[in-house]
């Protein structure tokens, strides 16, 4: 089975400090030379920097361990040692860092406002050489201080899926071959359910300046937010989606009962998640009598957006990839009026929420 490496736990360590050095001038011609022991260099810090072009955390599987480099001790001639060098520990957008032991979550960069550098944790000082401690009535200190200790910390790493809108359904509705055929993104496809076994990203390009980037969440079934088929370890992944495009099989018999369950899923794992923006995409037009099915869908849902189509015919796909854009347009212009209004990083911070369990619940995009 294709594991996503979404969880990682490793041990991160700051550097020592140097040591402060005794030393003292004997140059020939130098009466009362004096201390001249240099300070200890910084030890090195832990870094974690946001790296764009990555998409999981499999460096971190065989790598459980970081340390940045101990400060060099002060030498004579009152040189100082050398700063210790930074670990920088690369993690792919969407990345929140969190305590191993209470869950207290560290850092997220899936944060609107999150920069794409964290400084975690910071080296020891370097200790002070002799010659600080010289004075008219100590002229010959030999003591000097010893760099103080790095920290070290025990963290857990969890990465979800930064994506403008989410494709979500049940197994074999076509999400794949959607997401291939709109983006860059070459998934698996195969005509048998649970094809996709890890979240897949693709970039549909609007125009010379704006992408929409889509994800294709593995199928969901039903009781999936009680542990069944495959969905339940992705459901997280669709909490960073702003929106959600939800596919339904109309050759399916039970195509009218799809989106019901799928809703239902969603908001048994975080009634966030079912209030998000979405479209409904019903797919596979090209198979007959599915023209009828489409019309009692939109009879049995008159108050969602429906568009029907068929990736493997083309028919329809000009109307989805608008309504694609649609919902992307209409999600970051709620965004702009709540900037406008100076209420959104409240909102954010008051709508976040994380349970019992350690699960971050990413509320939707509308109030």
């Amino acid at each position: 089975m294709i594991k996503f490496a979404d969880e990682a736990l490793i041990e991160v360590s700051s550097g020592k400090g140097g040591n402060g050095c005794i030393a003292f001038r004997r140059e020939k011609y130098v009466p009362r030379g004096g201390p001249a022991g240099g300070d200890g260099g910084r030890g090195g810090d832990v870094v974690f920097e946001v790296r764009n072009n990555m998409r999981t955390l499999a460096h971190l599987r065989y790598k459980q361990t970081f340390k940045a480099r101990n400060g060099g001790d002060g030498e004579g001639r009152n040189r100082y040692g050398r700063d210790g060098e930074d670990i920088v520990i690369p993690v792919p957008p969407g990345t929140m860092l969190r305590d191993a032991e209470t869950g207290e979550l560290i850092h997220d960069f899936g944060a609107e406002d999150a920069e794409s550098v964290f400084r975690f944790l910071i080296g020891g000082r370097g200790g002070w050489g002799n010659t600080h401690f010289k004075s008219s009535t100590n002229q010959a200190p030999r003591y000097a201080h010893e760099g103080k200790p790095g920290e070290t910390r025990k963290i857990r790493v969890e990465l979800n899926i930064l994506a403008d809108i989410g494709l979500v359904g049940l197994p074999n509705a076509g999400k794949s071959s959607l997401l291939d055929f709109f983006t860059n993104a070459r998934p698996k496809i195969a005509p048998y359910p649970f094809t996709t076994k890890i979240p897949n990203l693709g970039v549909l390009r609007v125009d010379d300046e704006h992408d929409i980037i889509i994800a294709d969440i593995p199928g969901i079934i039903e009781g999936a937010s009680g542990g069944a088929g495959l969905g339940i370890r992705f459901l997280k992944h669709i909490s960073r989606t702003q929106g959600l495009a939800c596919l339904i099989d109309l050759s399916d018999d039970n195509y009218l009962e799809a989106l019901d369950i799928i809703l239902a899923e969603l908001k048994q794992f975080s009634p966030r998640l079912e209030r998000k923006p979405r479209i409904i995409l019903a797919n596979k037009l090209d198979v007959a009598g599915t023209g009828e099915r489409l019309a009692l869908l939109r009879e049995k849902y008159p108050h969602e957006t429906i568009e029907g189509m068929s990736i493997y015919s083309k028919e329809g796909m000009d109307p989805v990839r608008r309504a694609l854009i649609g919902l992307a347009e209409s999600i970051h212009e709620d965004d702009r009026k709540r900037a406008a209004d100076g209420t959104q990083q409240s909102a954010f911070l008051q709508e976040r929420s994380i349970d019992g369990s350690g699960r971050v619940d990413y509320p939707g995009r509308d109030s």
